[in-house]
């Protein structure tokens, strides 16, 4: 699944592209990833407006005019493009959203990973996901109560949604490395000064993924150089028999609570 730099870069095109515009058709050749029929996206979708384009955790929310929201969440291989009639994608589509000439190819989706929802149906969706990592209310000091009740790996809890919210598989590992901490490391033998070193690796991580155009491996548009750029600058993910530049030595691959994780031995710590 993207995480939330993949989708934090999408949301900026998305909403260069498509906020302000309005939606003339929609097609859906896989009617099992979205549970609405196709009289009520004629009602509620086709003519309506994309107000703005917001992320929360690991999804998207298109809020549109009427006051419905299309939400999207987008699984392992599947992307976004943005493209038209005579430019589509390597991959068939199972949702073409139709912006006049211009067309928004939803590619790779699975069961219900677009939905068309109410403001209230939303909140209930998504109201047990943890507070986003730049959220400004997440303090260092409430960072780690987010934590306080968790004896696993610190890997696993960093990918719980429900304690943090678009962190994944590939940047808790990052997180980790940065902050010199093992990715299996317990979490009630973390000391203070780690937490401290976790928290801002944190948002240095995910600032600097985004700012590359994160780690999706298929671009926008045909001319999108930018996309996927952050892939390479891993330090440790997907590394495995390489050299770590900061120990000199091999980087691993072991598994935490059955999900593989990269570390380099010499320069991260269990606690």
């Amino acid at each position: 699944m993207h995480e939330l730099p993949e989708l934090d870069v999408y949301r900026t095109l998305l909403a260069e592209q498509f906020a302000g515009a309005q939606i003339t058709g929609i097609e859906v050749s896989n009617i099992k990833v979205l549970q609405a029929g196709e009289e009520q996206l004629q009602r509620d979708v086709v003519g309506k407006i994309i107000w703005f384009v917001e992320r929360r955790g690991k999804h998207l929310l298109f809020h549109l005019d009427n006051g419905k929201r299309l939400l999207l969440t987008l699984s392992q291989g599947a992307y976004l493009y943005n493209g038209s009639e005579e430019d589509q994608p390597d991959r068939a589509a199972q949702v073409k959203i139709r912006f006049g000439e211009r067309v928004l190819y939803l590619v790779g989706l699975r069961t219900n990973e677009l939905q068309l929802l109410s403001v209230k149906e939303v909140i209930d969706q998504l109201k047990n996901i943890g507070p986003d990592p730049f959220e400004k209310r997440l303090t260092l000091e409430h960072f780690i109560e987010r934590f306080a009740k968790k004896r696993s790996s610190i890997k696993t809890a960093l990918m719980d949604q429900n304690v943090i919210s678009g962190i994944g598989t590939v940047y808790s590992d990052e997180i980790c490395y940065a902050a010199g901490l093992r990715p299996d490391a317990k979490i009630p033998v973390i000391e203070q000064e780690t937490w401290e070193r976790l928290y801002d690796s944190m948002h240095s991580v995910l600032k600097e993924a985004i700012s590359h155009g994160g780690a999706g491996e298929q671009p926008f548009a045909a001319d999108d150089t930018f996309t996927g750029g952050y892939s390479n600058h891993f330090q440790v993910y997907n590394r495995e028999g390489q050299i770590s530049s900061r120990s000199g030595e091999l980087i691993e691959k072991i598994d935490v609570s059955g999900r593989k994780a990269f570390v380099s031995p010499g320069s991260q710590k269990a606690q």
